[in-house]
């Protein structure tokens, strides 16, 4: 693709450079500029293909992980799914933005595929993942350290907790066909318990997998290396790292007590 580009435009380069500066140094100097920029060119349009062809395959594991890797947990109706943490890991590496746009297509998705509830189910399924993975990636971008990281996922996880029990309380009862009543003496010891699990498990399973996701994808040259190299991790890397084994511990073991497995 590369060389494509920069045969594409040398000759243009190279007549423009004769005609405008013939035989002289200044000629030179705009023949080597001109070449300069029709290879930057060239390589910010290999980046965008790049990045448009792994957003495609981030976008489609989101939905495969929700497709079939579901959980039912606390209610029957509430499964547990890792999509959040696939849509995660790509908004951390491109962006808030992008985030946003895999969480709307996955949801989209999902209303015409596998879920059953229409467009409330859409609208309750990208109102979660926005929640979670917007904020998340909005302070890791403004800090891009492990306790930005942590700082965004912690956002998030409040975030979202607290916006899925007022919709859930406002919309659930029309596509179960049940009281807002009975949903309201749900909401503290179901569908709290419920997000904080789901949100707990996400988070932690970010922090265990983004660093080998990224620095696989920059050794098979996909995205940009990191212009201060991979530094080792710190003692707090480490230690955050360990908590996050222990809460996605905690997060199984509570899935497994509430489901009657142990």
């Amino acid at each position: 693709m590369r060389a494509y580009y920069i045969k594409r435009y040398c000759l243009a380069d190279y007549l423009r450079g004769f005609f405008c500066f013939k035989g002289g140094r200044k000629g030179d100097a705009f023949m080597q500029e001109n070449q300069a920029h029709t290879i930057k060119k060239a390589g910010e349009q290999s980046y965008r293909l790049k990045k448009l062809a792994i957003l495609g395959l981030l976008t489609a594991l989101s939905f495969l992980c929700v497709a079939f890797f579901r959980i039912p947990a606390f209610l029957p109706f509430l499964d547990l799914e890792v999509k959040n943490v696939v849509i995660t890991i790509a908004a951390f590496i491109f962006g808030p933005l992008s985030g946003a746009a895999i969480s709307v297509c996955v949801a989209l998705v999902e209303m015409f595929t596998i879920s059953t509830t229409g467009w409330l189910g859409f609208i309750m399924n990208a109102i979660a993942s926005l929640c979670f993975v917007c904020p998340a990636a909005f302070f890791y971008k403004k800090k891009h350290t492990m306790s930005g990281a942590v700082l965004g996922l912690v956002t998030g996880s409040l975030l979202m907790t607290g916006a899925m029990l007022l919709w859930n309380y406002l919309i659930t009862p029309f596509y179960m066909n049940v009281s807002r009543e009975a949903i309201a003496a749900l909401l503290l010891p179901a569908f709290l318990p419920f997000n904080l699990v789901k949100t707990g498990l996400n988070t932690a399973l970010i922090l265990l997998l983004y660093k080998p996701v990224v620095l696989g994808l920059r050794k098979a040259n996909l995205i940009p290396q990191n212009p201060s190299g991979d530094k080792p991790r710190s003692k707090v890397s480490i230690g955050i790292l360990i908590a996050a084994g222990l809460l996605l511990a905690t997060c199984v073991l509570v899935v497994l007590v509430v489901n009657g497995t142990l």
